[in-house]
């Protein structure tokens, strides 16, 4: 009588990709599609809502950055939330408290009521970017981690660019336009939330917390036998990620390159990105609503090309690189020497390097920290970024309407290049490193 071949064993950060893999995987991406949506489709309606609403600059500064406001307090006290209570529990269930926002926003009627729903919806946003990033790291594999995260930063922008699409076409249904448009970005978040529902806790957090028997449960049930948890993430820690510890020597360097970063590379895109219309308007573009076509659709190839590349170079390299080029082809336009033609021509490049760039955005953060930290990291990661966009959206108006915008252009170059030194000064490579090995 033969005995059965023994199972072969293989580590958890090893394991091949399976079908578990590619569900995590889609309701994370469906979330960040949702985000983009939720977050592009306000230049549109604004732009729109301007006459019925009596917006002045002010008024479309604070509505464009009042969910990126909200971005940064959801990711600021989400980070340790998720790292205390866990993952799964959040990531089931916000797109839900999306979806019940966005459609509240059909009935505003003046425009301080739409600016509490853009900074309540920026807040459970913030709360998904970062338990998105934490979950999808800690359940992907190494070889395909890079990948499949930066596939995220493809769904993001894809729902970005979608919105502009969707705003395009809803714009001539007459004065209400604005309410149709704010109100369809409900759909996405709707389905996400069914689809999420059966995604289960990150085993590297449970172990964390003492946990073990659960956390087998779960890789048993989801991807067979053979597949050990790794011994080094076998320590109890009884609390959750400390700002003390995010700020101790040992891991400071990260927590601030995490956010200088991240928040040199978003200033730009959200501050341009959002008024893009008025923006063309100004450098006297011909037709500013197919520039704007142009530019979204740079955008999504920029992710597509972002995620071919970012597994084949150096995180630093790749980080430094795009920020370099982004602000060479910022300063070209700051200058003011392209016809209608270039500028398009110039944004739609622009829009790629940056787009590129924010593959990092969704890989980068979550490498910097170990499991104990990563929510809290990432949180305060984001939390910068969506501080830094925030402002600059708000003030991008005022700063057009009383200096011009070559003016505001040069600050971004600005930006971009503190984010270049920043970065060739501090950013460590992370490239093919092991979660397991970070403590």
């Amino acid at each position: 009588m033969s005995q059965a071949a023994p199972i072969k064993t293989v580590p958890f950060e090893n394991v091949p990709f399976r079908r578990f893999h590619l569900h995590v995987g889609s309701s994370a991406c469906g979330g960040q599609f949702a985000d983009g949506f939720e977050l592009g489709i306000i230049g549109l309606a604004v732009a729109l809502a301007a006459i019925p609403l009596k917006l002045d600059a002010i008024w479309m500064g604070l509505l464009g950055g009042a969910a990126l406001a909200g971005l940064f307090f959801g990711s600021l006290v989400s980070g340790v939330i998720v790292d205390r209570i866990g993952r799964r529990k959040i990531f089931a269930y916000d797109m839900l408290f999306a979806a019940v926002i966005s459609a509240s926003q059909f009935f505003v009627t003046d425009a301080w009521q739409l600016l509490i729903l853009r900074f309540a919806l920026g807040t459970v946003l913030g709360f998904d970017y970062v338990v998105s990033k934490a979950l999808l790291t800690e359940l992907s594999p190494i070889r395909f981690r890079g990948r499949l995260l930066s596939i995220m930063a493809i769904a993001w922008v894809a729902g970005y660019a979608f919105s502009y699409v969707v705003g395009f076409f809803l714009r001539d249904l007459g004065p209400d336009a604005w309410r149709f448009m704010l109100i369809v970005s409900a759909g996405p978040a709707t389905m996400i939330f069914i689809f999420r529902l059966g995604v289960p806790e990150s085993p590297l957090w449970l172990i964390k917390k003492g946990r073990v028997e659960e956390a087998e449960k779960i890789v048993l049930a989801k991807l067979g036998e053979g597949v050990i948890l790794p011994a080094s993430v076998a320590q109890v820690r009884k609390t959750g990620g400390e700002w003390a510890e995010l700020f101790s020597k040992k891991w400071r360097k990260n927590t601030a390159i995490g956010g200088i970063f991240y928040a040199c590379q978003v200033v730009p895109y959200f501050a341009l990105g959002t008024f893009l219309p008025k923006i063309f308007e100004a450098l006297h573009v011909s037709d500013k609503y197919l520039g704007g076509l142009a530019y979204n659709i740079f955008l999504l190839l920029g992710a597509v090309i972002g995620t071919i590349v970012v597994d084949r170079i150096l995180r630093r390299t790749f980080l430094i690189g795009t920020f370099v080029m982004g602000a060479g082809v910022l300063a070209v336009l700051a200058a003011g020497v392209l016809g209608s033609t270039g500028v398009v021509v110039s944004f739609a490049l622009f829009a790629l390097i940056l787009s590129a760039s924010a593959n990092l955005e969704f890989i980068y953060p979550p490498e910097l920290f170990p499991t104990h930290l990563r929510g809290t990291g990432v949180g305060f990661a984001v939390a910068v970024s969506r501080f830094g966009s925030a402002v600059s959206t708000f003030l991008l108006p005022t700063v057009v309407q009383n200096f011009g915008i070559q003016a505001a252009l040069a600050a971004c170059v600005v930006v971009l290049l503190i984010g270049a030194i920043t970065s060739y000064l501090w950013a460590p490579e992370t490239s093919n490193m092991k979660l397991a090995e970070m403590q």
